[in-house]
């Protein structure tokens, strides 16, 4: 026994002067390169070292997210609305206790006015049925208020998007494909879907990249395929294409959408046969006569004056012509990979573009004509009752189902690192990733989204959300004090 205790020290005597010498080798090599190399001054001056300064850089947004940042101070999206969405998608406890951590007194802050004789039923009633497309071949009817923007495969992972899509089908809301083509993965859950085109017409573009009439007919033979989305520009890069890094171009993905394999997908700033607003209308025309379905388009409103000459345009030609919705993307919408001066800079915020294209709408008598989506950071039930009292008939969000999917806000969407397996096509991360698990966790999200919206509503004296105007929010003004949205946006009915 003596023996074996004995040898048993050597070896981890043994064993431990091996890892030191090892340690000790790799210091001293760290050392040389570092003094030779003068890419880096940190590095040169202070070797190995000044290594650290890169790993404090590179961690320090995941020390911020976890250790030091308050509840609401982090951007794109606070601890607190992060910690709602987590808690909605696993279906636990969303209560909270002792006094709220929101600050109502800084400048923009929403509060919605409870009615002194709230409603008296307990569970939210269901906004009626509402009819997009009323006089295409196939309209598209929903009662879901909350559904899933704009997000490809490609950009996404195979099992995020099929989570998504079955989530989305037990949550009865619809998910729109992203420009990226539509895939079996979209396909396999059986929800509604919005097709969207984007600037190089994946999925529907001819040997010349052009659109093509056999492929949109192709598209809209899918039954699920309910209406179809032109993408003129989006929040987090307008003026840009759609931008896949060529890391994250698989032959799979290459193949639907028509691309090498392994060179970057970079979409074109604009759609080529659309430069006018004519043109716009003649392509919204087209798609629809020859997929029968509704049409509308994507855009981050910025100058305003197209929005004038379009809807001019559509007095001359007649309602008919008229997009069936408009979705309105915010400036700090996400996407993801974007330059950062258009991310940062570039667009108008949804407060202040969703209430003039909706004015616009009523100037011009079309509001129950075409149909209003919202877009843009609208990942919790106030932020979406926020949204339909401004107007808007619909709300979409990918962000928000992103972290019901579990994702941690690492911000290496662009990088095909993500450590849950959302954005990544790196099979070892993907494992992560449980479809069934995180469909249900779309579903439950979804759920109580619209349960919370139904909340607000009976508090405000309403039967459902659906009748949420802006009379029933103030906004606080710069002293302090707040003001009626109807008073505050009375030169936009």
């Amino acid at each position: 026994m003596g023996e074996l205790f004995i040898i048993g020290i050597d070896l981890f005597s043994g064993l431990f002067t091996l890892v030191v010498g090892g340690g000790a080798i790799a210091i001293i090599y760290m050392y040389i390169v570092d003094k030779r190399q003068h890419t880096h001054a940190i590095r040169h001056n202070y070797p190995v070292i000044g290594r650290f300064r890169y790993l404090f850089e590179k961690q320090g947004e995941f020390f911020r997210q976890y250790f030091f940042a308050m509840d609401r101070e982090e951007m794109p999206f606070n601890r607190a609305e992060r910690s709602w969405v987590y808690k909605a998608a696993k279906n636990v406890d969303r209560t909270i206790a002792f006094g709220s951590t929101r600050n109502l007194d800084a400048t923009g802050t929403i509060m919605f006015m409870n009615c002194a004789f709230p409603t008296l039923e307990e569970d939210a009633v269901s906004p009626a049925p509402i009819t997009i497309g009323p006089n295409c071949r196939s309209p598209y009817v929903t009662s879901s208020i909350f559904n899933i923007s704009a997000m490809s495969f490609g950009a996404l992972s195979k099992p995020a998007v099929r989570a998504l899509s079955k989530g989305a089908k037990m949550a009865g809301c619809w998910l729109n494909t992203g420009e990226g083509g539509l895939s079996s993965y979209h396909l396999e859950g059986g929800c509604d879907l919005v097709f969207q085109i984007g600037t190089a017409k994946y999925g529907v573009r001819d040997s010349l990249g052009n659109l093509s009439d056999e492929k949109l007919i192709e598209i809209a033979s899918h039954d699920s395929v309910k209406m179809f989305e032109i993408k003129m520009s989006q929040g987090a890069k307008p003026g840009k294409g759609g931008i896949l890094p060529g890391r994250k171009v698989t032959a799979e993905i290459a193949k639907i959408r028509g691309i090498p394999e392994g060179q970057d997908s970079i979409s074109p700033n604009g759609h080529p046969d659309v430069r006018s607003v004519s043109d716009l209308l003649d392509m919204i025309s087209r798609v629809r006569n020859v997929t029968g379905k509704p049409v509308g388009f994507k855009s981050v409103l910025g100058s305003q004056a197209w929005i004038y000459d379009l809807f001019n345009e559509i007095d001359k030609r007649g309602h008919d012509s008229a997009p069936d919705f408009i979705t309105i993307d915010s400036a700090d919408g996400g996407t993801g990979a974007a330059p950062q001066p258009l991310m940062d800079y570039v667009g108008l915020p949804l407060k202040e573009s969703l209430p003039i294209v909706v004015s616009i709408l009523h100037e011009y008598g079309l509001s129950s004509r075409v149909k209003v989506i919202a877009s843009g950071k609208l990942i919790t039930p106030s932020k979406v009752a926020w949204a339909l009292a401004m107007g808007a008939d619909f709300v979409v969000s990918a962000r928000g189902h992103m972290l019901a999917l579990g994702c941690i806000q690492a911000l290496q969407c662009n990088k095909d690192t993500c450590p849950t397996g959302i954005t990544t096509h790196d099979k070892r991360l993907q494992q992560g990733l449980n479809v069934e698990d995180k469909m249900t966790r779309v579903a439950n999200y979804n759920k109580y989204i619209h349960y919370g919206i139904g909340l607000i509503a009976h508090s405000c004296g309403l039967s459902n959300a659906g009748g949420l105007k802006r009379e029933h929010i103030r906004i606080v003004k710069e002293d302090g004090l707040s003001v009626a949205l109807d008073e505050l946006y009375r030169h936009h009915k």
